[in-house]
């Protein structure tokens, strides 16, 4: 009967499978490309990952061409795939402020961009290799240089629409992030970009509601630019708190017990966690990164069991503290100092995922200690040298007093 069962769950599954893949499939032939090219609007802040679906190819295409152009009618076109359209880059290996051509991939003919820059701001095209354009969009990709944290605890508010005659400048905000902490009081933002509203907008772009745009869209008249681009993206933060998820069954035995004690006693149950251990030179300065962290999520940082809010830590414009975390959830530490010592953990999504043991050197030299993973593997490889040699030793000996008790034995003596 079980197996009766899993197979009808298997048949199942490959049906709704296939049902997946016929729908997409089937999806370029229900939306038919527009006789005019129009251009939808998108903005992002920088850093951030984003995808451009091809919404309609013709069907004898087999696939596609994404082309990118700074200024419509530019000379310069760079073509962001080869023309099988099978150019693909894992988001995983990319850098801030590497080259474009390094930083996308193409998925189902939708176009990947990783990591994002100003500077990838303009128009995409899907088409082909003979440059016929099915689809296309109008990127805008934000600075994050002069954005705007305002703090809700503070009382602080956003910032007012800017009206200039018929023009309207202002912030249109995403949703709250989840809380970044569990258990303990936490901190949530959504981030505001800049969009612009006018009459005199050209009808090519498609825009959502109509006469609205990002503030870096080619569809922004060139005497608005100026006043536009001056109004900078925007970061609300306000406090929160909720209740931790237990997302794994604590194993029996070892972790249960441990679990028990630290119930039991005065420090609360800290989640393991992997910790990756740094040696850091007095004076120096360090970035130290969330693993799999994005800028669109909630991120969190603690030196061992001090919150570092972004209320009191947030990089902002007009100060330059020493530690501080900028736009991109990474804590910078400048000029390294003894206070420094500790353990940050990272917490994402509202859950601890990782931890970093810094050590501050004051000499040039690295001076040993048990908290280094690689002196505890120097020392335990010299104890297992010291044992192997001790029961060699202790193998010959026996051996020799067996043949001396047994007369069985040569005798290796002088």
């Amino acid at each position: 009967m079980g197996w009766a069962r899993a197979s009808l769950l298997l048949w199942a599954w490959a049906t709704l499978e296939a049902f997946e893949v016929m729908e997409k499939e089937n999806i370029f032939q229900k939306t038919p490309c527009p006789a005019f090219l129009m251009f939808d609007n998108a903005a992002y802040l920088a850093d951030m990952s984003f995808e451009l679906p091809c919404h309609c190819k013709p069907e004898q295409v087999p696939a596609v061409v994404w082309f990118h152009q700074k200024h419509l009618g530019s000379g310069h076109t760079q073509v962001l795939t080869d023309f099988d359209g099978r150019l693909l880059s894992e988001a995983a290996q990319v850098r801030t402020g590497s080259d474009v051509l390094a930083r996308f991939g193409i998925r189902m003919f939708s176009l990947l961009v990783h990591r994002a820059q100003p500077e990838d701001s303009g128009l995409y095209f899907c088409g082909t290799r003979q440059g016929d354009y099915f689809y296309a969009y109008d990127v805008d990709v934000q600075s994050s240089e002069g954005l705007v944290a305002t703090f809700e605890d503070r009382g602080q508010e956003p910032s007012v629409d800017e009206r200039h005659g018929g023009l309207r400048i202002f912030t249109t905000f995403w949703e709250w992030t989840p809380c970044d902490r569990c258990g303990v009081r936490g901190e949530q933002w959504r981030l505001g970009l800049c969009y612009l509203q006018s009459p005199d907008l050209p009808p090519r772009y498609h825009t959502t509601p109509p006469g609205v745009v990002s503030c870096g869209s080619r569809a922004v008249p060139r005497r608005y630019r100026a006043m536009a681009l001056a109004h900078a993206p925007e970061l609300l933060v306000r406090s929160c708190q909720v209740p931790c998820i237990n997302r794994s069954r604590v194993r029996e035995g070892v972790l249960a017990l441990y679990s028990y004690v630290a119930r039991r006693g005065s420090k609360p149950w800290l989640p393991r966690v992997p910790i990756q251990f740094h040696q850091q030179r007095l004076g120096h300065g360090l970035v130290l990164s969330c693993p799999g962290a994005r800028p669109e999520h909630a991120v969190a940082w603690d030196k061992d069991r001090q919150p570092l809010y972004h209320t009191q830590y947030l990089k902002a414009a007009g100060r330059s503290p020493r530690v501080f975390i900028d736009h991109g959830h990474q804590l910078h530490i400048r000029s390294a100092q003894p206070s420094d010592r500790g353990t940050y953990y990272c917490w994402r999504q509202g859950a601890r995922v990782a931890g970093i043991r810094l050590g501050v050197l004051s000499r040039g030299r690295q001076p040993a200690s048990l908290s280094d993973p690689e002196t505890r593997s120097a020392l335990q490889l010299a104890l297992l040298g010291y044992l192997l040699l001790t029961a060699v030793f202790v193998t010959v000996h026996l051996c020799r007093c067996c043949c001396s008790s047994f007369l069985c034995c040569p005798d290796w003596g002088p």
